[in-house]
């Protein structure tokens, strides 16, 4: 189940960002948002997120082994909904951001946890 949950962010995060690299003004279209003045700075988040498909590719070929990729991608997973949460009350981002916090981060924290309770069940903390 693990491999499988990898493989599947890895899949969506590539693909995610592909998506924002190529298309950088596509979801705030989308969602009618106003479009960024500068694109490159949301194409790097796409090439971020892409990389981690990478990561979490390969930490598919062992999961418990190469934990520490899925602790990273699970704390960004963590951090993005509350760094959107502190930005929407200041008034600094709209509500239709949401979107991105959904499917990006709150769909994965339940698979996510899962793999990293079997690490700690596994008791796999080690870093090498």
């Amino acid at each position: 189940m693990m491999k499988i949950i990898l493989k599947a962010a890895a899949i969506y995060n590539l693909l995610w960002g592909a998506w924002v690299v190529l298309f950088p003004n596509h979801f705030f279209e989308l969602v009618g948002m106003e479009l960024p003045n500068l694109p490159m700075i949301w194409q790097g988040v796409g090439m971020i997120v892409g990389v981690y498909g990478f990561g979490y590719w390969w930490a598919s070929y062992h999961p418990l082994k190469h934990w520490p990729i899925v602790a990273v991608g699970a704390l960004g997973k963590l951090f993005g909904p509350i760094g959107f949460v502190g930005n929407y009350l200041q008034g600094i981002v709209p509500f239709e951001f949401f979107y991105t916090i959904i499917f990006n981060d709150l769909i994965w924290w339940i698979p996510f946890g899962y793999i990293l309770l079997k690490v700690h069940k596994e008791q796999q903390w080690k870093l090498i």
